[in-house]
């Protein structure tokens, strides 16, 4: 899908569509235009396993947040409450996202 935008931006409330956090809401920490999937913030964090670079130095097993596609995240309007579809609308040289839902400006 070369060419289509991604609707969804830092910051933004999400809520995830599928999944093992299928259900829960959080936010949007970083956007990954190219693969089309974002990190959200508290969920989706995974184990992983770091090797001691030095001699003497021990291992780590830390937690890290992992992409999920976008396609299975719903924005979350912040006027209505409800997840909702993003449509655009252009106001002279501006262009604002609108909640499909209520049509208020997100």
């Amino acid at each position: 899908m070369a060419g289509s935008a991604i609707r969804i931006k830092k910051g933004d409330a999400v809520k995830v569509l599928s999944g093992k956090e299928k259900g829960k809401t959080a936010n949007v920490s970083r956007v990954l235009p190219a693969s089309r999937s974002v990190v959200l913030e508290g969920l989706f964090s995974v184990k992983k396993f770091i090797r001691p670079k030095k001699a003497g130095e021990k291992g780590q097993i830390v937690q890290v947040p992992r992409a999920i596609q976008v396609s299975k995240v719903m924005l979350v309007c912040k006027h209505c409450g409800r997840p909702a579809r993003v449509g655009y609308r252009v106001d002279g040289a501006t262009k604002s996202r609108i909640c499909k839902k209520c049509g208020a400006t997100i």
